[in-house]
Parts: structure tokens; sequence; C-alpha cells
């Protein structure tokens, strides 16, 4: 039980020797880090916003234009309706016009055909059916529908005006947060502030100028149709006919070709993409991206892709063709995949843009300025001499209290600080002062498990054990209680990082890495020390 064998010490020191050299460009100057060998790791654990400052951004969400872009897809909707649809067995139904008032927010269908309104309201009802909140949907509908004569009018409810213009704000928190942390570690600060702005803050960041150009990028996805009838070059000299544009080929499609002329309207957008992932190009070399639609964009992608079986589908992202394919044969499981001249890296990082989604609204940076330290270096000083003669002080009481076995515990507590700072120095972490706390934790678990070991220890040997035999008996019978208990610590800090943001997420990860690194220390390192001793001296007894 006290025994390790040589390639066990072996390994146990050269994970303490890994965590020491990561641990280390912390405690030096960034020349110092720069001036390290090639082989030595440079990363270090970066400053939260309260403790070194950073980017302050307030961003105002245009709300507005959201429920203006919904009206205006179903607008789209209502006219795709009115279309012949051979798959579902309906006939045309004829329009006199269909407008959309923006100051009124109303859509407007006009019939050519008053025998035929009965069929068209039916297809509209069909169409705006399904309320809002969610599964349960609260029994609210998103849109009412009128109808008089040939005439059928289309508005939004007030309700579902409220429910979108806070899941816009909800959604383009999100976006930001996968944009510019998305790994979740580096304390980043979003958060909603009134009905329609955010507030970012990133520490370390001192030029919200270039913040703001990343917060700003497009990640717009579309698919349009092709028109073969605009000759290219009077495309590229500007002259168009109304309902179309000309967009380049990117760099990513690889075909070389100037670009295309496709109708402006989408047929199936971004916002309807489910999921997306990079991977090897099935038909040959290179990378593709597989992409999945939801219930609502799958049923557009089958509709078209069964009624333009060998016309080209052009695949748009930020105003750049990336994939124009021809239809083959109609695809009506809802998935597809995006071919090119795709590295590995930028299959995945088109993949990543796209899955992350295009904001939902547009934002306009209302604030911006750099921000300094919240605590400022006076409280810094006196928190880090806190945290210092804390530390002291329970090395102090460890040794007064368990004597040799004392110094292991405080060997294997400075171990255990060492490991936790490595692995956030690996991670890139941010630490503030809720990290800060959640190391203060870990080491007072670290020091409980050593307290229950020990005292599991003396009771052994007050029952007349001789040493060996009761640490081995205490480090077993300790085992069970020390894993329980870091065991529920450690779920809950994986909940706080699941639900949790920022500051939250930060001290989850200091307090998950200290669970794993205390319990490593406590049980294995004074063990290894302990059980050193007791092997090598054979002591007739000890004092606990």
């Amino acid at each position: 039980m006290l025994q390790f064998s040589r390639y066990q010490t072996a390994g146990i020191a050269l994970l303490m020797v890994l965590a020491v050299l990561f641990a280390v460009p912390n405690l030096l100057s960034e020349e110092n880090r720069n001036s390290l060998p090639g082989f030595m790791p440079k990363g270090t654990i970066n400053l939260g916003l309260d403790l070194q400052g950073g980017s302050h951004l307030l961003l105002g969400v245009d709300t507005d234009k959201v429920i203006d872009d919904r009206m205006r897809a179903m607008m789209s909707d209502v006219r795709r309706e009115m279309r012949p649809n051979r798959a579902a067995g309906q006939e045309r139904v004829s329009i006199d016009g269909l407008t959309y008032d923006d100051s009124t927010g109303t859509i407007t269908l006009r019939l050519a055909d008053a025998s035929q309104a009965d069929e068209a309201e039916r297809r509209v009802r069909e169409l705006t059916r399904g309320g809002i909140g969610g599964a349960l949907g609260l029994g609210l509908r998103s849109y009412t529908v009128t109808a008089s004569d040939q005439r059928i009018q289309v508005a939004m409810t007030t309700e579902a005006q409220n429910f979108y213009a806070t899941e816009a704000v909800r959604d383009s928190i999100e976006v930001v947060r996968r944009r510019i942390d998305p790994a979740g570690n580096k304390e980043v600060l979003i958060a909603p502030q009134g009905t329609d702005r955010i507030v970012v803050q990133v520490p370390g960041d001192n030029d919200p100028e270039a913040l703001k150009e990343l917060i700003n990028r497009t990640g717009q996805l579309s698919f349009h149709r092709h028109d073969p009838t605009v000759s290219l070059q009077d495309a590229m000299n500007g002259l168009l006919p109304p309902g179309r544009i000309f967009v380049p080929f990117g760099e990513l499609e690889g075909s070389g070709r100037p670009g295309l002329v496709l109708l402006e309207e989408a047929e199936v957008t971004g916002d309807m993409v489910q999921t997306a992932s990079a991977g090897p190009n099935s038909d040959g070399g290179g990378f593709q991206i597989n992409f999945a639609f939801d219930q609502r964009g799958a049923r557009r992608f089958a509709d078209y892709t069964r009624n333009n079986v060998g016309s080209i589908f052009a695949i748009v992202l930020d105003n750049e063709i990336i994939s124009a394919p021809n239809i083959q044969t109609p695809i009506t499981q809802g998935s597809g995949r995006i071919t090119g001249s795709f590295t590995a890296f930028e299959a995945a990082n088109t993949a990543l843009l796209i899955r992350s989604g295009a904001l939902p609204a547009e934002l306009t940076t209302l604030e911006q300025r750099s921000v300094g330290a919240q605590l400022g270096a006076d409280s810094v000083k006196a928190g880090a001499q806190a945290l210092v003669i804390g530390f002291l002080a329970v090395i102090i009481y460890m040794v007064i209290s368990y004597g040799r076995f004392g110094i292991y515990a405080d060997i294997a507590l400075v171990a255990n600080v060492i490991l936790i700072a490595g692995v956030l120095s690996l991670m890139g972490s941010t630490l503030t002062l809720p990290g800060i706390a959640g190391i203060v934790l870990t080491i007072g678990m670290a020091v409980d498990a050593n307290v229950l070991i020990f005292e599991r220890i003396r009771e052994e040997l007050l029952a007349g054990k001789p040493p060996i035999k009761a640490a081995e008996t205490g480090y077993d019978k300790a085992r069970s209680a020390i894993i329980d208990a870091n065991i529920t610590t450690f779920l809950a800090a994986l909940i706080m990082f699941q639900l949790g943001a920022g500051p939250v997420r930060g001290f989850a990860i200091t307090l998950a890495v200290g669970v794993v690194t205390s319990v490593f220390t406590a049980y294995v390192l004074t063990r290894l020390f302990a059980g050193g001793y007791l092997l090598a001296k054979r002591p007739k007894e000890i004092t606990l």
C-alpha cells in the first residue's frame, strides 16, 4: 500500500517537473519569457478585468430590425406558398400584389381571383401556425391573420415582438461570447443592460477598436438560386435586372471564376443551419464542411432541390461564394456538404463561423473605452499579503499538529499550488477574485484531506497497530471519504461551468482543477513521502 515502484515515482516526479515548467513563466517578465528556449512553455495565467483592467464596450441591439427582418422573411414565405408545389399537390394561387408596410408591420396579400381566397387563407394560416415560448408555446400565437374578400393581412402579435426582441439580445450575447471566448475560460463579462443593450468587458484587451471589429464580423450564410439568363459581362459592368446580385467567388472556393449572378432573395438562410462540422472530403483529397438544417430549412432545401435538379445552387458566406455545386438529385434528408479548396484549418474555421451563427441583429457601439483595474494596486497588494499570511498559518499549524507528517502535508500543499498554476497556465485561463477564491477553497480541501488521513492513522496507532500497518490502514480507510467529498465538489464545479458565465465559469474552472490536484497531492504525494520514510526507517513508533 505504501510501496511505489520506480516507474510510479518517476512518473510523479516528471509530472511535478512539467507543472513547474508551466508555472515558472508567471514569475518572469515578458522580455524574459520571450528569451526562453523554444521548447520551454511561455503561456501564463491571464489576470481578470478586476485585477488588470481591459476593454469595455456598450453595444446597442437593433431589435426593431429583427422584427422587420422576420416580417420580410414571412412575406417571402407567403409568396413561396402561393407558387405551385407538385410534391404537395398544390396549384398556383394567382396574386395581384404582395406588400409589406414597415410603419404598421403588416403584410398585405391581394388576390387576383376571388375563388382562390379560401385556399390562399388556408395556406397562410398553415404557414403562420405555431406559438412562441418554446415547446409549450404558452398558447400565444406569433402572427394574426385577417381575411377580407380578396385581401389577406398578416401581422406579428405584441407578445411575439417582445419575445423575438428578447431572444435577439440573448442570441447576440451568445454569438459574441463564442467569438471572443470560445473556450469559456477568459472570464469575459457579457451581460444584457436594459432591453436592447449589451455590456462587453474583456480583461487585458486594451484595444476596443480591434475588439469591436471582431464582434461585428458578419458570419452571414445564405443559399441562392443562380440566374443563367444574365450575361456575366453585363453583371460585372453593373447592368443587373431588379432582384439580381453579382457575387464573386471566394478564395476558398478554388475555381478561379469571377462570380455568378444570383437571385437576391435567398432560398435558405444561415439561421436555418442547425449544425456544421469539418471533415475529410468524401470525393477525394482536402476537406469539406458538413451541415444539417433545422425543420424549416430542411423543408425549403428539399423543395428547392426537388424542383431544380441540374441547376446551380450557390452557397454564399459574407458576400462571397464558397461553393456552387450542381444539384444532381433531390436532397430531402435535411443535410448537405460544402466542398472546395479547403485545408483542415480553413474548413474548421469556416464550420466554426457557421456554427456560431451570424449576429441575429445589427450591433451599434454606443460606448467604448479602456478601463483600469477595479481593485487598484493597494488592494491587490493587500489581498496577496492576506493570502500569503493565511497560507503560512496553515503550514505552521500542520507542522505543530502532525510533526513530520505535517511537513509532508505542507510540501504537498506547495506542490498543489504549483500544479494549479501550471494547469491554468497551460489552459490560458483568466484569474479574477472568484478564481482566487476557488484556489483558496481547494487549498483548504487539500488540508482537510490530509487531516482525515492523519487522524485515521492516529486512531489506528491508538488501537495498537504498528506504524507501517497504521499508515496503510489510515490511507486505505480515508480514501472513500476523500473521493466522495471531492467528486461531489467536482460535479458542482461542472454544473457551474455549464450554466454559468464570466467570473462564475472562472471560479468553476479553478475549483475543478484544484479538486483534481488536491486529491493527487493529498493522497498520492504525502503517501509517497510517508511511505518512503516508514519503509526506509521502519520506526517502532511515530508521533502524530
